[in-house]
């Protein structure tokens, strides 16, 4: 019997090509398991696809009434038991799910030629359970197809996505006023614009609407994860409240609010906070910012800063205006915050009472 002891290695000692190696080794392994994964993923998901396509069909067909799930479902485990994906509730979400993709009125008006009656591709790369969420949450086929596509660029996971759908992310991705089409180039435009939002929710702040700044500021510095999980994929902290001193006769001291950087934009972002409505002055204060942190962050690699301005609500024109001889590119977005805590309104109608 092999006693217990200390490995030993002997007289080896890894080199620089070993580690290299094993590097690789980890890499490729690490691979072929993903590949693995998906194409189990695949196999499963196609056969949902198939038995969802047999299911509403052959039910039409022979007028199956009440009692089918019921039976299908337990002919099913029986036949395969210890095997999950049988139950009723399930079986329903597969017979939805095809014909949720599958109808005939709208598809073409919605998504062109995307669907021949087998399971597009990319359906594959995400689990059954992401896909369940989508069915439940989605009205529409453009918008399921939106986050399908979003999970698999951003390797969402279920809380991810979900939250992302609470946040109504297929209806404000993009929607940030800006001047980015004047003020970047191109590829970079359609990136910002892509990126940022048109509406940020921030429900998970036990506050109210009636908040001070700072108040704001600090209870998303202390939900941080939160916050970034909120803004999207690509956004690191780098700071908050991070002084900006001026040198000169009467030295001048200066705080943005937020600072991040974005990963795959390659650019500082400054993130200004007002739990007002926009007004003019607010360009300009955060285009100061964004100057500064091109002048004292930005690296000679990285793309130009770009400013981002929440505040409590907007008018189109006013920021349009606002924005035109800006030397910067700057996004002007709102927030939207949730009453959620009953005893803090009603604290609030004893104080207007007193």
């Amino acid at each position: 019997m092999e006693k217990a002891g200390f490995i030993k290695t002997g007289c080896f000692v890894p080199d620089e090509n070993y580690s290299n190696w094993l590097k690789s080794i980890k890499g490729r392994l690490k691979h072929a398991q993903i590949k693995a994964s998906v194409r189990i993923n695949q196999s499963m998901l196609e056969f949902y696809w198939e038995l969802g396509h047999d299911i509403n069909t052959l039910q039409k067909t022979f007028a199956w009434g009440s009692g089918f799930f019921e039976k299908l479902s337990l002919d099913l485990r029986n036949e395969f038991p210890g095997q999950e994906g049988y139950s009723v509730t399930n079986l329903r979400y597969i017979k939805n799910w095809y014909a949720f993709y599958n109808q005939p009125d709208i598809i073409n008006y919605q998504v062109g030629n995307e669907f021949d009656g087998t399971m597009p591709e990319k359906f594959a790369y995400i689990p059954w359970r992401h896909h369940i969420d989508i069915l439940r949450r989605c009205k529409i086929l453009k918008e399921a197809l939106f986050y399908i596509d979003e999970t698999i660029s951003n390797g969402w996971s279920r809380s991810e996505l979900n939250h992302q759908i609470d946040s109504n992310l297929f209806k404000t991705k993009g929607k940030a006023l800006s001047n980015f089409s004047e003020k970047l180039p191109a590829v970079q435009s359609k990136l910002a614009s892509e990126i940022l939002k048109g509406e940020y929710k921030l429900d998970f702040l036990p506050i109210t609407e009636e908040i001070e700044e700072r108040k704001l500021e600090d209870a998303l510095a202390q939900n941080i994860t939160r916050f970034l999980l909120e803004l999207g994929n690509g956004f690191a902290y780098v700071g908050r409240q991070m002084e900006l001193r001026i040198p000169g006769p009467e030295e001048t001291s200066f705080f943005p609010d937020m600072i991040f950087y974005h990963i795959k934009m390659k650019c500082y972002v400054v993130v200004e906070l007002k739990v007002v409505d926009f007004i003019p002055e607010f360009a300009g204060k955060i285009n100061f910012y964004v100057n500064a942190a091109d002048a004292l962050l930005k690296g000679e690699d990285d793309n130009p800063s770009i400013g981002l301005l929440i505040c409590r609500s907007h008018n189109k024109t006013v920021v349009e205006w606002s924005l035109k001889g800006i030397s910067n590119p700057l996004g002007i977005a709102t927030y939207q915050i949730q009453q959620i805590v009953d005893n803090t309104i009603a604290e609030q109608e004893d104080k207007k009472k007193k």
